[in-house]
This record gives structure tokens, sequence and C-alpha cells, in this order.
């Protein structure tokens, strides 16, 4: 167990030097009446609002009762969003696309939606040894829901519905990840 934390305090290190001073880009969704999308762009504070259906190339579309959530994991381990915004009891289908190059077992990205009050360190923790579980613990009853890990060029799709009303965090459990990928999936 020594030995384990030993290394991951080494790999934490090697990712976060290597890193640099590279800032993350972020935007926040926001799912407004109607089925309207307001898009709230935090690099620029500007604010964009359509009615449209669905096109493509949105992250958060309203269509045929179901919300859309199109969420992307870089080889940089970034998500595009870190604030996704929906209703109490909505169908949601989160699809899940690593637009990197590297392979599942260097640069996997998965999503965890974690109940609230979940400390994610400790769940983090406890999850980077579970590598034959798509770094899900065994037995945990911290995940609302997850998607399977993937590796660069994948996809993968989940459908849920979402939860109670309040603020509920995910993050990926690939070991060392959820210090950048994560953020906050707020049920109104």
């Amino acid at each position: 167990m020594k030995d384990l934390m030993k290394f991951l305090a080494l790999f934490l290190t090697i990712v976060l030097v290597s890193c640099g001073d590279e800032k993350k880009e972020q935007e926040t969704i926001t799912i407004g009446e109607e089925g309207s999308l307001e898009e709230v762009d935090m690099r620029e504070n500007t604010v964009e609002t359509t009615s449209e259906d669905a096109q493509s190339g949105e992250a958060v579309v309203r269509q045929d009762g179901i919300v859309q959530v199109n969420l992307t994991g870089n080889d940089q381990m970034q998500y595009n969003l870190n604030e996704i915004k929906v209703k109490a009891g909505e169908k949601v289908r989160l699809t899940l696309t690593h637009v990197g190059q590297l392979p599942e077992n260097a640069m996997g990205h998965n999503f965890v939606l974690l109940k609230q009050g979940t400390d994610v360190v400790d769940f983090a923790q406890k999850a980077a040894t579970a590598s034959g579980n798509d770094y899900i613990p065994e037995g945990t009853d911290a995940v609302i829901v997850h998607t399977e890990m993937i590796g660069g060029g994948e996809e993968t799709t989940i459908e849920f519905t979402a939860p109670e009303p309040g603020t509920y965090e995910y993050i990926c459990s690939f070991p060392g990840h959820y210090i950048q990928m994560r953020g906050n999936f707020i049920v109104e």
C-alpha cells in the first residue's frame, strides 16, 4: 500500500508538472425555458440564446423529451464542460467522446456522477486501485451513474434520469484525473 501511495504521488507530480501553465477554457451551458439553449462563454463573458432544435456541435440540447449532453475529454486531462444544468426528473443522454489520441491505459476517461456529500479525494483514491472495474471501487454507494472507461478516438453513451434538485460533482476516475477533470452537475 505504501508503494502504491508513493507511485500515485510520483505520478501526480509528473502529470502536474507536464501540464505547465496552460489555462483551461471553461464554459457554462444552461438549458432555458421551453427548450431554449443559453450558452454563457466564460472566456468572453458573452451570452448566446437559441431556441432551434438540436444542432450538431452543441454541448447540451433538449430534443424529444431528452436532454442530450455532449461531453468531451482530451489528452490534456480536460473536459469541455465544467458545469451542466438540467431539471429534476429529466431524461439525460450523456455522450462522452475522447477527442485525444492516447490509449485507454495511458489516458483513459470516463464520467462519474457522484452522490451529494461524497468526499471526492477519498473516492478518487479508492478508484485508483480499481483498474479492473473501470476505476470504480467495488461495492461503492457513492456513484449515481458512470460511463465505461474509454481511450482516444472512442465514444460511449449512457442514459439516466436526473436526480432530485441539488448540486452534484462529476469526475473522471482515472488515477489523478479528478484533480482537473471535474465539474458540477446542477439539478434545478
